[in-house]
């Protein structure tokens, strides 16, 4: 049985903050504004990051060489700055028990767990077409996500906004719940209650476009901002998309019925934000108007080059 530090009475005296994502700086900022003491912010390594592929520090890094918090990429190093308690944000690393033993950690994860455990629970509430999803506040243990719930909230899904939109507000709510949290300093926690499910790190190949499914599956695909499928055997982005109001009739998924409606299993899928291989992000409409796709003209089709 794993034996946890208990969580500190009152509002903690220092903290060591573990995050690394963009999705963990507004927390930080966050508890550094509300004038909590953090001694060490713990973030991965430095990486290859963005389009030149340079190695570069995390988003976290970044911001705590801003505020000129110390900054480490060892777990262990947590124990040695005199904190009272660890508060871990998107760090993406499993901590040790030993350490936990040591120093109690409390974890921002951004669903209603048990549901949607694990590395992108927003992406995979998404996929689902979850209404609800939430932040969870809870006790950190060896498990994955499954340490007890010290506090909830709610955040309702609008089914057209993006997973970028829906990050940004579950950040903020996070943000202020956590602060909340721990000014009060009171801890109840209560385990966690359902059956869970897991939200697994996307696969690349999770990105190409299916023409074959439901309009409203594609669609969300395409609310992540990753979603891609082939025009005339080079790659075509598509950023954003709406459900069209008719079914797609006799066409066959993935032909083009006009320059930016795509016929998917049920209903169509109109195209409103693209991207070219090798152009910007435009409007579909302005896309259409130069690429000039014939009516029944599929989409979906092998890369240049394939066989």
């Amino acid at each position: 049985m794993t034996t946890l530090a208990p969580l500190p009475p009152g509002r903690p005296a220092r903290l060591v903050y573990f995050g690394t994502p963009e999705m963990a700086v507004a927390p930080l900022d966050a508890l550094v504004s509300a004038g909590f003491d953090v001694g060490l912010v713990v973030t991965r390594v430095d990486k290859r990051r963005g389009r030149g592929n340079e190695v570069g520090p995390s988003p976290v890094k970044l911001t705590a060489q801003r505020l000129l918090i110390p900054v480490s990429h060892q777990v262990d190093d947590a124990l040695d700055v005199g904190a009272d308690l660890g508060v871990v944000v998107a760090f993406g690393q499993l901590i040790r028990e030993p350490v936990l033993a040591r120093l109690p950690m409390v974890n921002l994860h951004f669903s209603l767990l048990p549901r949607w455990r694990g590395a992108a629970p927003v992406e995979r509430a998404v996929l689902a077409g979850d209404d609800v999803t939430g932040v969870c506040l809870m006790q950190l243990d060896v498990g994955l996500d499954t340490g007890p719930i010290l506090d909830r909230a709610e955040v309702t899904i609008d089914h057209d906004e993006s997973v970028d939109a829906l990050r940004e507000r579950l950040v903020e709510t996070g943000s202020t719940q956590l602060v909340a949290n721990l000014t009060s300093g009171r801890w109840c926690a209560e385990p966690q209650v359902g059956e869970p499910t897991y939200a697994a790190k996307l696969d690349p190949a999770e990105f190409r476009i299916d023409w074959n499914c439901p309009a409203r599956h594609v669609q969300r695909l395409v609310r992540l901002g990753v979603a891609w499928t082939t025009f005339r055997g080079k790659r075509l982005k598509v950023l954003s998309a709406s459900i069209g109001e008719v079914a797609r009739g006799d066409s066959m998924a993935g032909s083009m019925i006009d320059g930016v409606t795509v016929a998917c299993a049920d209903h169509a899928l109109i195209l409103n934000t693209v991207q070219p291989e090798g152009r910007p992000a435009m409007n579909a409409a302005a896309w259409a108007n130069g690429a000039r796709p014939a009516p029944g003209e599929q989409l979906g089709g092998p890369l240049g080059g394939q066989r």
